[in-house]
């Protein structure tokens, strides 16, 4: 490759695949098998744009989520659509969104640059995030913070997120299971 010259936008294949869900539900380690199993396709992480967010000073207003801040729900459009305008492919975002209006101002902003986007939540029941959250080895002893989030995404479960996305029991499922129940969805 050239370069002096920007690799041309593709008009084919434009994707994104969500994965939503709580805190040990498995999206970070499913979202990486699952781009293994998707030709062209690549995951981003949502989160970044956040911490960015959070890197400006003085700080933005305080919260205890940088989901709150107007800024992010755009940004996260308008970064996917710049690298899907620039790569083409598949777009796999592991991120747990639980407020049904961030998710309607996303898929929407999704939606206005013709962007498919096919939606799963990554479930488990409680005990088992739980127990989870805290083996991770990973992520470390900081479980508090994920804790947090457990009853809220029961509450969305129950009022609007698993009616808004296709569900993948990962209960009794391991990560690989879920990736390849994802990828054949998305294949089909």
């Amino acid at each position: 490759m050239c370069l002096g010259h920007a690799r041309q936008p593709l008009a084919w294949g434009r994707m994104i695949v969500w994965l939503n869900g709580t805190h040990g539900a498995g999206k970070t380690t499913t979202s990486a098998l699952v781009q293994r199993l998707l030709p062209d396709s690549r995951v981003f992480d949502a989160e970044k744009v956040g911490e960015t967010l959070m890197d400006i000073k003085p700080g933005l207003p305080e919260t205890d989520n940088f989901q709150h801040w107007p800024p992010w729900r755009p940004l996260v459009v308008e970064t996917a659509r710049r690298v899907l305008d620039y790569t083409g492919g598949t777009l796999v975002i592991p991120m747990t969104v639980l407020v049904e209006q961030y998710w309607r101002e996303i898929s929407e902003g999704l939606a206005e640059h013709a962007i498919p986007v096919r939606h799963f939540v990554l479930h488990a029941d409680q005990d088992t995030l739980r127990a989870r959250i805290a083996g991770d080895t990973v992520v470390g002893p900081n479980s508090s913070f994920r804790l947090h989030y457990l009853e809220p995404y029961a509450e969305a479960a129950r009022t609007w997120l698993h009616a808004e996305a296709e569900v993948v029991d990962t209960t009794h499922r391991t990560p690989a299971e879920a990736a390849q129940l994802i990828a054949e969805a998305v294949k089909n």
